[in-house]
Formats: C-alpha cells, structure tokens, sequence
C-alpha cells in the first residue's frame, strides 16, 4: 500500500472513530475495538506490533488502583474521614466548603466518580437534617473532585496515561527535574478556587450536629491504599535493573497495583467466606474503560505509524508561527474548550504523542506543554454538567433525591471555579516550566 494512501485511510478513519466515540459514548469501548482491528485488519499498523503499542503498565495500574479503591469505599473509611472533618467545623458554610475540599484531596488518590460517590450522600444526609437545598454542595464536591484528578499519578487515567507515557513516576508528580509538579500547582489552584465556594456558600451559618457515626467495616483497605502509595514512591528510587520489565516497558507500577489488589481481593474472599462478594467487588473495576483505552492505544499506533502524528504536530507548530508561549497557550485553552464536551480520555490519548512531536520539532523540553495539555484536559470537563463523569454522577445523585439541576444553575458555580483554576496552573506551569 502506497504511503499517501495509507495516511489517507488511516486520517478518514480515525475521523470515523472519533465522531462515533462522540455520538455513541455507551458504546464507545466497542467503536474503539473495532477501529483498532481496522487498522490492524488493513495494515496500516503490522500486526508484529499490536503488543508493544499497548501500554499495559497504565492498564494494570488503572484496573488495580479501581480493585483497592473499591474495597476503600466497602470499609466506609471515606466516610468517617468525612464525619471527623464536618465535627471539626462551626457551621454549614465551613462544613460544605471543607467537604468539597476534602472531596478533591480524596480524588488525588481515587477515582472522581467514586469520590462523589462516596461523599455526595453525607452532604445530602446534612443538609435535610438542616432543610436546606444540597444543590450547591454536591456541584461543589463535583467540580473539586473533578480539580484534583491532575495532582498525582494515580488521581485519574489522564494522569496514569501522562505517567506511562512520559516516564514518570508517583514522586515526578511532586517534584519534577527539581522543580514544582503538578501537585502543588493543583493544590494552589484549589485554594483559589475554594475561595469562590466560600462566598457561595457565605449565607449558611447554621450550626451542624452529627448524632451517628460511621463504623469501618475493614481497615486492611486502607491499609492497601497507603500501602500502593509507599510502594509507588519506593518504586520511584529502583535501579532500572531492580525493576520489572517486559522488553522496553517497565510494569513495576503495574504489578506494584494487581499483586496489592489481588491480596485485597484474597483476604476478602477469606474473612467473608463467600465468593459472590469477592467477584462483587472485580465487578467495581471498569472493565469498559480498560478496553475503551487499550483499544485507543492501539489506534494511535496506527495513525502513529501512517505519519499521522507528525502532522498534526507540523500544523500545531504552523499555526502557532514556531512561539512556545503561543503554542502552550493554544493547548491550555484548546484542552479545557474541547473537553468541556468531550471525554478526555481519547483527546488526551491522541494529543500525548502530538505534543511530544512539536516539541521535538521546536527542540524543546516537552514537561511544559505536557502538563498544559493535562491541567486542560483534566479541568475543562468542570465547565459543564456533561464534561465529565463525576459531573453527571453528582447530578444524577440529585436528581434521584428530587432535584433536578438546570445547566446554567451548574455553571453559575462551575465556570468561575473552572476559570479561577485554569488561570492559575496557566500562569504557574508558564512561570516554573516555560521561562
């Protein structure tokens, strides 16, 4: 097959993909897959090649980061944490603030849908105690949730995608070549922005008493949870011949997360003596996510190999005239308009090996426009109620409770929130990274 063809084939069908992922988001997994076999079907990608386009570090410590956390959730931890914090406070304004805020440093180690999840309900069991509307605090525990996925390498798949991608570890997300990471610039960025849901929240002064306190079922979750955590920092300071590798790529992460969550699942099995509820809690691991992304692994291959890539680096550089300044600023705010619609897991997916092609082409550092496009990504589905899953979940807990959310209620809180947070990790990855 000609060079000139296969581009063609491969740029039309990767459009095809694209737009189905748009329209058809209960299927996309499957159009993903489908795709993926194309490419492979019509040799555009070889055959020989399908494994090692497969980043299966970040699928292993996707799949087993989702098995611990829902063993977390099972122990009802989170939800004490979430009592302790609300008993340390003097009233409703502080409560949901400190709620919201508690919400986001949970998600930096957890999956925002399954924070809202967890926290949403104890905001709602307050503010009917208090006859109060829970809109304006399950928004806020939505979009702080949806703020932190950027501050570690386990917060969000875009995270463990940047991770697996750019080589970097749990502690490159702290501190990166001796400069600030992504964590303090989220953690600056929360602050900011908490000082908005202060004011929303300015005129509710009550006072909150919590008669019953939740009582943790298991506390060997949690002890798997810090324990992930130590072992992905003490894996940061392993030799590359202490590491475990399959050829060029490095699964210590990977296999760090399945052995842990494996031990997990094990320890249930015994102490429940019932299978059912151990497979209950594999069921918790998102199995269409997992395929969704290997799939597109596989299909960036493709348009990787058909020059695809290369191109669309040219045309960022072309059209920001060959200025770094201009070309982080077009993928910050290009990042946060287009993921405000759409999911970030395939943009993120696609624009990884993109923007390490421009960078190339310009002989720069790429770290500055790679945390650009993922402090984008990750905020810009704050926007809207449909921009991100942890978004349409905290809406649908809403709903469920009689409260049905227009969109413009939503973005009176999101969009300044959103605005606040951008602006500030814009500024600060430009000052730390860019100068």
């Amino acid at each position: 097959m000609a060079e000139s063809t296969k581009f063609i084939i491969a740029i039309v069908l990767f459009a095809v993909t694209y737009i189905l992922l748009l329209a058809l988001p209960k299927y996309r997994a499957y159009v993903a897959l489908v795709s993926a076999v194309l490419y492979l079907a019509i040799g555009i990608l070889p055959i020989k090649k399908l494994l090692e386009s497969v980043d299966w570090n970040v699928l292993m410590m996707i799949g087993g980061t989702m098995g611990i956390v829902a063993l977390f959730i099972k122990s009802e931890m989170p939800s004490l944490l979430a009592e302790k914090i609300i008993h340390k406070t003097p009233n409703v304004q502080w409560a949901m603030v400190s709620l919201s805020f508690f919400a986001g440093l949970v998600s930096a180690f957890i999956d925002n849908v399954a924070t809202v999840l967890m926290i949403a309900p104890i905001a709602l069991t307050i503010c009917k105690k208090l006859e109060i509307s829970p809109v304006n605090c399950i928004i806020a525990i939505a979009i702080s949730s949806n703020l932190q996925g950027a501050a570690t390498l386990v917060g969000d798949t875009t995270s463990i995608m940047l991770g697996g991608y750019a080589n970097m570890t749990f502690l490159d997300f702290f501190i990166y070549r001796g400069k600030m990471g992504l964590f303090f610039v989220v953690q600056i960025s929360a602050i900011l922005a908490t000082l908005l849901l202060l004011f929303v929240f300015r005129k509710d002064k009550q006072k909150i008493t919590l008669e019953d306190q939740t009582k943790v079922k298991d506390f060997f979750p949690s002890v798997l949870l810090l324990l992930m955590i130590v072992l992905l920092i003490i894996a940061s300071f392993l030799p590359a011949k202490a590491k475990i590798m399959a050829g060029e790529l490095d699964l210590t992460n990977g296999v760090i997360c399945v052995s842990l969550l494996l031990i997990g699942l094990i320890k249930e099995a015994i102490t429940e003596k019932n299978v059912k509820v151990t497979l209950e809690t594999v069921k918790e691991i998102d199995f269409f996510t997992l395929l969704l992304l290997g799939s597109l692994f596989v299909v960036i291959a493709g348009i990787k190999e058909a020059g695809v890539i290369d191109r669309l680096s040219e045309f960022f550089v072309s059209l920001s005239g060959g200025n770094l300044f201009a070309i982080y600023s077009i993928l910050v705010w290009f990042s946060v308009l287009l993921s405000a619609f759409i999911d970030n897991i395939p943009y993120v997916a696609t624009m990884l090996p993109v923007v390490s092609g421009i960078a190339a082409l310009m002989g720069v550092d790429p770290t500055l426009l790679y945390f650009g496009l993922i402090s984008g990504a990750t905020l810009g589905g704050n926007l809207t109620p449909i921009g991100a899953s942890a978004n349409i979940t905290a809406l649908g807990i809403l709903r469920k409770d009689g409260h049905e959310v227009k969109a413009l209620q939503f973005m009176k809180i999101s969009v300044p929130f959103t605005l606040i947070a951008v602006v500030t990790g814009y500024v600060l990855i430009w000052l730390v990274w860019g100068m």
